[in-house]
């Protein structure tokens, strides 16, 4: 048995608190705030069984002179902060050529498989069936040309992978979605997925299930961390705590922490928005509405609307540009008084450019582990990367935490 500490309460330091746990260790929490209170809280909620590939950037012109100019939802970006993360997209844009991304989607795809057995179990543990829908997740397409084209990919991509997929018109979904009202063309509905009422709630349950078992959740400053003899140390609010290893599990803010130890870890930070409106018909799923740039998904706190990727960085204020054009989209398709919003949140994907989380040892610092850098799909990957952290401290490296491990640039 170990002493471990796991710096970052959301989904993924949660997911590899309970991984080592499961395998007999001593493990502590460390969080400036409390489970699942920061990226993971902001999310559309979604388990993503379907994402069998990653997130790649597009290559084709059109595509990128929409974003150039700022005419697509998907991606807005400041002209001041575009010096500052451009060789991490141009690594990205590398990444995402044809031959590249079916390499990592093969490393990719060996995690999404493990998803929702991961999940599975500890929802069942955590006694959090409640917040969890597995009716899956919905496209929506508002011209025949787009709904078409993302037919013709998911089509191929559901074959490769055996994924349940069916493809609806309006009419088809009227009897399922009687609250979506406006003009479509189409939607294609990933039977596989599961979605979550409350991201942040999934989260906590978790964490208290950790707790339950006997596992330490503490408020600390991870940014304290710092050798201690052979081991670790961080302050916490009970004192300093040591421990024989280190996971750093804090997404957006890994490598501001690393950087102390000399690694220079390269990521996007995508910021993403969410806001809450009251007084809507209730949805069966989460749906993409995939030519306006949001997903909407109905929570305990109402519907939630959650953007695209704004590429500025973490201390710029708040911009209600990609929100306001989410809300008047939802409103026509909703056909729903979309006024009525909550309070605007916002946080940052750690987006790593090869597309791939980081998972594994560090290769200079005994003792010290990294899991993060899951992008998009942190919420959906925690527990399956905390999973593959746990077998490599243990001595056994499964072959794809040798890919994510290879896929490490520092």
């Amino acid at each position: 048995m170990a002493e471990i500490l796991v710096l970052g309460a959301g989904m993924v330091g949660i997911g590899a608190a309970l991984a080592l746990q499961a395998r007999g260790h001593a493990v502590t929490v460390v969080d400036r705030r409390g489970p699942g209170e920061e990226t993971s809280f902001g999310n559309a909620g979604v388990l993503q069984a379907e994402a069998m590939e990653p997130y790649a950037m597009p290559r084709d012109l059109p595509t990128l002179l929409r974003y150039a100019l700022g005419r697509s939802n998907d991606v807005v970006w400041s002209l001041r902060d575009l010096p500052g993360i451009a060789p991490a997209l141009l690594a990205y844009f590398r990444a995402s050529a044809p031959e590249r991304h079916a390499r990592i989607s093969k490393t990719y795809a060996q995690l999404i498989t493990r998803v929702l057995s991961d999940h599975g179990s500890l929802i069942e543990a955590a006694g959090a069936d409640n917040l969890v829908r597995r009716t899956g997740l919905g496209e929506i397409y508002r011209t025949a040309r787009a709904f078409d084209a993302a037919y013709a990919r998911a089509e191929k991509k559901a074959t490769r992978y055996s994924l349940r997929l069916r493809a609806l018109d309006s009419t088809e979904l009227a009897p399922e979605e009687p609250a979506i009202a406006g003009e479509m063309a189409g939607a294609l509905i990933w039977g596989d997925s599961w979605s979550c009422s409350d991201p942040g709630g999934l989260v906590t349950s978790y964490a208290q299930l950790f707790q339950n078992r006997g596992g330490r959740l503490l408020q600390g400053d991870a940014q304290t961390l710092e050798r201690a003899g052979t081991g670790w140390r961080v302050d916490t609010c009970t004192g300093p705590v040591d421990a024989q290893h280190a996971v750093i599990a804090l997404g957006p803010w890994s490598g501001p922490l690393l950087s102390r130890f000399g690694y220079r870890v390269r990521m996007l930070l995508m910021r993403g928005y969410h806001t809450h409106v009251s007084n809507t018909p209730e949805l069966s799923r989460p749906y993409l509405d995939a030519e306006h740039g949001y997903v909407m998904s109905s929570m305990r706190d109402g519907l939630r609307l959650t953007t695209g990727a704004e590429f500025v960085r973490q201390d710029r204020p708040q911009s209600r540009r990609q929100l306001d054009r989410a809300l008047r989209a939802a409103g026509e398709l909703l056909a729903a008084d979309m006024s009525a919003e909550g309070k605007l949140w916002h946080g940052h994907r750690p987006f790593r450019p090869d597309m791939l989380p980081l998972v594994g040892p560090a290769p200079r610092h005994k003792g010290l582990w990294f899991d993060f850098g899951h992008g998009h799909h942190g919420f959906t990957l925690g527990p399956t990367t905390g999973e593959l952290l746990a077998a490599q401290l243990e001595g056994d490296t499964p072959p794809a935490a040798q890919s994510l491990l290879a896929a490490a640039c520092l």
